[in-house]
C-alpha cells in the first residue's frame, strides 16, 4: 500500500479534493470573502499555512483555495519545494507508524470543527481511497460548461514558429549562455556554438533557434580553425538594447502581432500539485511562474486535467516539453488575446474508486442513490482547518479579537503532533529564548509562514507584531481568518440541521441573484432544501430569522467577538461575510461495483491512455476484492472529501484515521 493511502475502516478516510476556486456557489458580495482563499476544490492558496502544514500530510486531502486577486503562478523556492514534500518529519528515519498515530492524538476531528451531522440513513462500509493516485482523477469544468480532456497532442500550424527541430537543437549548457548574454548577466559579449554536423540546413536551424528563442539576440557564421560555430551577440549594443533586460517579458519582441497573446493549454499531470507543476514548467522553459494563469488548483496526489494559459510562449516549445517531462502531458493547445482568471471555472469532474470495499450491493445503491438525489451537507473539509495541534481557526479567532501576542504565540510555541525536526528546534528556541533572530537559524526553509513571522519580528521588533504579521502574504494572513469563518459556518449548519432537518422553514436564507431573502410562511413550498443557505459571518450578511440566529449571536460572544461589528481596525481582516449553499447535490452521478484481483491494476483508463490507444480495463464477474467506481461533478468551493464522508459515513479526520488503521504509514 502506497505512503498515503488509507484503509477505511467505519469512521476512516483519505481524500483529497481538487481545486482552488471562488465559490459560485456563494454570492459575489463578498469582498475578500473566504471563498476567495483557499487550495481547494476548491482553491489557490494552501490551507495549510505553517511549515508543518504547508502541505497537507499524506491522508489528507489539499483544496480549497487561495485569495484570487490574481491567478498567476507564485514563485516557490525549490529547497522549499524539496524539503516540504509531505507534510511530515523527514529525518531520515523511519518514524514507527504507532509513533505517528500516537502523535495525530493532538490532532483535530470533525467534531472539533463542527462537522457532526449526515442526511442519509443508510449503513456505512468500508474502503481504500487512494490506494494508488490514479484512484483518484480530478477533470476541470470550465467556464463553457464543458468537463476538460487531453485528447489532441497536435501543435497548431503557425507560419512564423521556428522548424521543430529548432527546439532541440540547442544543449541545456547553450541555452543558459544565451539567456545570460540575453539579459546581460555575463561580462562576455558573445556566445559561440560549435556546429558538430556541419550542413547548411543546420546552420540555419541554430540560427532560428536562437532568434526565435532569445528574442534581442543576432546571430553570424564564423570559421574558426577550419571548424563553423554560429555566434550569438547584441546587434545593437547594450544600449540600444539595455531595454531587454527591463522588459518583463522579453519574447515580446518577436510575439507575432497576428497571434493571440496567451497559449491556452490542457494540462495532465500524476502525483504533482498545481503550483509545482507550474514551477517545473518554467524553470524548463526558463521563465517565471507567474506568467502562467489558470482557474483553480489542483492536488497533488490524484491524476488532474485543467485548462492553463501562458504568456507569449508558443504551442510548438510547450509541446515539446512532453519529450522531456515525466508524469505530465500538454495539448489541446490553442491562441487567446486573455489569460484565465481564478474562480472562471464551473467546478471538477471526479472519478474515484474505493478500493476492497465491505458494502453489500443494496448498500452501496443506497448510499450512491443517496448522494444522487439528496446530495451531502456542504461542510468545509478538514484540509480548511490544517493538521497539526494549533488549528487555523484558533489564529483566525486571535486576529479578529486583536489578540496579536496571541496570534505570535499559537503561531511560534512548541505543539505536539508530527512536525519537521528543525521546526521543532526552532519552537524550542522561541520557547526559550524569545528572540526572533535565534529562532530563525534553526530554519533552513525561511519562506513558511513561521519563518516569515521571525523576520517581521526580528525588523519591528516583539512591540509591533501586527507589522511583523504583515510581512506573511496577504493571502495567507487571510486564510486563517477565512478558517475561523467555515469552523463557524460548519458548526451553526450542523445545529441548523439538528433543529429543523432536511426541509426549508420559514426564516430561512434563499439567494435571489446575490441578495439573500427570507423564506416566509406561505412561501415554505416553494423552495427546497438544496436552496437555502447559510452565511458566514460578516458585516455585509443578513442572518436567519429563526433560532440559529441567536446561536450565531452567542457563539461569536463566547470568542469575544461582537456580530453586529465584525469590521475590524485594520482593514484587511475586516470580515464582509458571504453565503454558501447547506445541501450540495452532485451533478452527473453514476457508479458501478467492479471485482478485481490485482490491487495493482488502474480499474479505468485515463486520457493518456485512451490517447496511446489502450483498451479499457475488463472484469471479471468474480474476483478477491470488489471496488466502488464512482463519478461526479461539483461546484466550486465544496469538498469531494464530504461527499465521500457522506457515502462511507465515517470521520475524515486524519486523527481518527491513524487511530484506526496506522498502516498506511508503511
Amino acid at each position: 500500500m502506497e505512503m498515503s493511502s488509507v484503509s477505511l475502516k467505519r469512521g476512516c478516510l483519505v481524500v483529497e479534493d481538487n481545486d482552488s476556486v471562488v465559490p459560485h456557489e456563494e454570492t459575489k458580495k463578498q469582498k475578500v470573502s473566504e471563498g476567495c482563499l483557499t487550495n481547494s476544490q476548491d482553491g489557490v492558496e494552501k490551507d495549510g499555512l505553517h511549515c508543518s502544514e504547508s502541505k497537507p500530510g499524506p491522508a489528507e486531502a489539499e483544496s480549497t483555495m487561495k485569495d484570487g486577486e490574481n491567478s498567476s503562478a507564485q514563485v516557490q523556492e525549490e529547497e522549499e519545494e524539496d524539503e516540504e514534500e509531505d507534510g511530515l518529519s523527514e529525518t531520515g528515519e523511519e518514524e514507527e507508524p504507532e509513533s505517528f498515530a500516537d502523535m495525530m492524538k493532538h490532532g483535530l476531528t470533525e467534531l472539533d470543527v463542527g462537522i457532526s451531522k449526515f442526511v442519509s440513513s443508510h449503513q456505512g462500509f468500508s474502503g481504500i481511497l487512494k490506494e494508488r493516485y490514479s484512484d483518484f482523477v480530478v477533470h476541470e469544468i470550465g467556464k463553457d460548461g464543458q468537463i476538460s480532456h487531453l485528447d489532441d497532442l497536435s501543435v497548431p500550424v503557425d507560419a512564423e514558429d521556428p522548424p521543430e527541430d529548432a527546439l532541440s537543437v540547442l544543449t541545456a549548457e547553450d541555452r543558459q549562455q544565451l539567456q545570460e548574454l540575453q539579459l546581460f548577466k555575463n561580462k562576455e559579449t558573445s556566445v559561440a556554438i560549435q556546429v558538430i554536423e556541419d550542413t547548411k540546413e543546420k546552420r540555419t536551424i541554430i540560427h532560428q533557434a536562437i532568434k526565435s528563442l532569445f528574442p534581442g539576440l543576432e546571430t553570424k557564421t564564423e570559421d574558426r580553425e577550419g571548424r563553423k560555430y554560429i555566434v550569438a551577440y547584441h546587434a545593437a549594443g547594450k544600449k540600444a538594447l539595455a531595454k531587454v533586460r527591463a522588459a518583463a517579458d522579453p519574447r515580446k519582441h518577436s510575439w507575432p502581432k497576428s497571434r493571440g497573446s496567451y497559449c491556452h493549454f490542457v494540462l495532465y499531470k500524476e502525483n504533482k500539485d498545481t503550483m509545482d507543476a507550474i514551477n517545473v514548467l518554467s524553470k524548463y522553459l526558463r521563465v517565471k511562474p507567474n506568467i502562467f494563469s489558470y482557474m483553480g488548483t489542483k492536488d497533488k496526489r490524484a491524476i488532474t486535467v485543467q485548462e492553463i494559459a501562458v504568456l507569449k510562449i508558443s504551442a510548438q516549445r510547450l509541446a515539446h516539453l512532453n519529450k522531456c517531462l515525466m508524469n505530465f502531458k500538454l495539448g489541446n493547445f490553442s491562441y487567446q488575446k486573455t489569460p484565465l482568471k481564478l474562480g472562471e471555472l464551473q467546478g471538477n469532474h471526479f472519478t474515484v474508486v474505493l478500493r476492497n470495499i465491505t458494502g453489500t450491493d443494496e448498500q452501496v445503491q443506497q448510499a450512491m442513490q443517496s448522494l444522487k438525489e439528496t446530495g451531502f451537507i456542504n461542510y468545509y473539509g478538514m484540509q480548511r482547518f490544517g493538521t497539526t495541534a494549533v488549528p487555523t481557526y484558533q489564529v483566525g479567532r486571535a486576529i479578529l479579537q486583536n489578540s496579536w501576542t496571541e496570534v505570535m504565540d499559537l503561531i511560534l510555541k512548541p505543539r505536539s503532533g508530527a512536525e519537521k525536526g528543525y521546526l521543532v528546534k526552532c519552537r524550542e528556541e522561541w520557547a526559550k529564548t524569545k528572540d526572533p533572530a535565534s529562532a530563525l537559524k534553526k530554519l533552513p526553509v525561511k519562506r513558511c509562514v513561521e519563518g516569515q513571522l521571525l523576520r517581521g519580528l526580528a525588523k519591528y521588533g516583539m512591540k509591533n507584531i501586527v507589522s511583523a504579521f504583515g510581512i506573511i502574504p496577504r493571502n495567507n494572513r487571510l486564510m486563517y481568518i477565512h478558517s475561523y469563518q467555515s469552523y463557524v459556518w460548519n458548526n451553526m449548519v450542523s445545529r441548523r440541521i439538528e433543529q429543523y432537518g432536511l426541509r426549508p422553514v420559514p426564516g430561512d436564507l434563499v439567494l435571489k441573484g446575490a441578495t439573500a431573502t427570507y423564506i416566509e410562511e406561505d412561501d415554505v413550498n416553494n423552495y427546497s432544501i438544496h436552496d437555502v443557505v447559510m452565511p458566514l459571518p460578516g458585516f455585509d450578511v443578513v442572518y436567519p430569522k429563526h433560532k440559529i440566529s441567536e446561536a450565531y449571536r452567542e457563539m461569536l460572544a463566547a470568542d469575544n467577538l461582537d456580530i453586529d461589528n465584525m469590521r475590524h481596525t485594520i482593514r484587511d481582516y475586516s470580515l464582509s461575510g458571504a453565503y454558501r449553499k447547506i445541501i450540495i447535490r452532485p451533478q452527473s452521478v453514476s457508479w458501478e461495483v467492479v471485482a478485481y484481483d490485482d490491487p495493482k491494476i488502474p480499474l479505468f483508463n485515463t486520457d493518456v491512455d485512451n490517447l496511446e490507444g489502450k483498451p479499457p480495463p475488463v472484469f471479471a464477474s468474480e474476483g478477491k476484492y470488489r471496488a466502488l467506481k464512482m463519478d461526479f461533478s461539483l461546484p466550486p468551493s465544496t469538498y469531494a472529501t464530504m461527499a465521500i464522508r457522506e457515502v462511507l459515513k465515517m470521520d475524515t479526520s486524519i486523527k481518527n484515521q491513524t487511530q484506526l488503521n496506522t498502516s498506511w504509514l508503511r
